[in-house]
């Protein structure tokens, strides 16, 4: 099993851990004695965490996931205090997270998966702002897909809550047909940003999901969440960052 590493321990001052998640890791147990996910590494490093009652009561003091298949940062607070307050930064979209991603630029529409809108967001400048609420999708509903007003009274049903949730991806770099971008956040949907991105025209290289390129089948999903921003105490900015994983 991938082992997580500490990037932040917690102090008297500062009662919360920020640490890196591997790919493959579930961030969080489905049942109260599973062991194979990044919650369960950090509380058998600092036990306090089982004194945090937070989302759900087997989830303790992590205030954010990741998708299993994501690596980067994770925060978990050591205090009921500290995490009320970091979770209340969440609700106030103050709680911001910045994910690398290197993708495929669908110049000719090929990542031809069902259910997207129409509509595509647009580049401007090198930036696209990807906004929409979202629906579960596929079988299962291991997928999401974007709903905006436009695409109808069908789709916009299926939506479980009207709430419009943000991406904000800016181009980094370009060679041939690959874009490196950064993705930036702050309340998040599951897969919200890798669906945003294919959505966008740019799915990324590896996504088994949002990528429909058979070429990407075996390929390592490039995304990682690579920095994250929060204060506490209030005024006190607490930033940190990694380079991500992959190449």
């Amino acid at each position: 099993m991938e082992k997580i590493k500490i990037i932040k321990e917690p102090t008297i001052e500062k009662p919360f851990i920020v640490l890196y998640k591997p790919k493959g890791l579930p961030s969080a147990p489905l049942t109260s004695d599973a062991k194979e996910n990044a919650l369960f590494q950090a509380m058998s490093l600092y036990p306090g965490i089982k004194n945090v009652s937070g989302k759900k009561d087997i989830e303790y003091g992590l205030l954010h996931r990741l998708d299993t298949a994501t690596d980067g940062l994770l925060v978990i607070a050591t205090t009921q205090e500290a995490y009320d307050f970091i979770n209340e930064e969440q609700k106030q979209n103050r709680f911001i997270k910045y994910y690398k991603a290197l993708c495929i630029k669908d110049i000719n529409d090929e990542n031809n998966l069902e259910g997207f809108p129409d509509v595509k967001p647009q580049l401007i400048k090198n930036r696209i702002i990807a906004k929409s609420f979202f629906r579960s999708y596929g079988p299962g509903n291991k997928e999401v897909r974007p709903v905006i007003e436009s695409s109808g009274k069908s789709a916009l049903k299926k939506v479980g809550k009207m709430k419009e949730y943000t991406t904000e991806i800016s181009i980094l770099n370009q060679f041939e047909n690959k874009i490196l971008v950064e993705c930036k956040i702050s309340e998040g949907f599951r897969h919200q940003v890798r669906c945003h991105l294919a959505w966008s025209g740019y799915p990324i290289i590896g996504d088994k999901l949002y990528n429909s390129d058979k070429k990407n089948a075996e390929e390592q999903l490039r995304f990682s969440a690579t920095k994250i921003e929060f204060e506490y105490p209030k005024g006190d900015l607490n930033s940190y960052e990694i380079t991500f994983t992959w190449t």
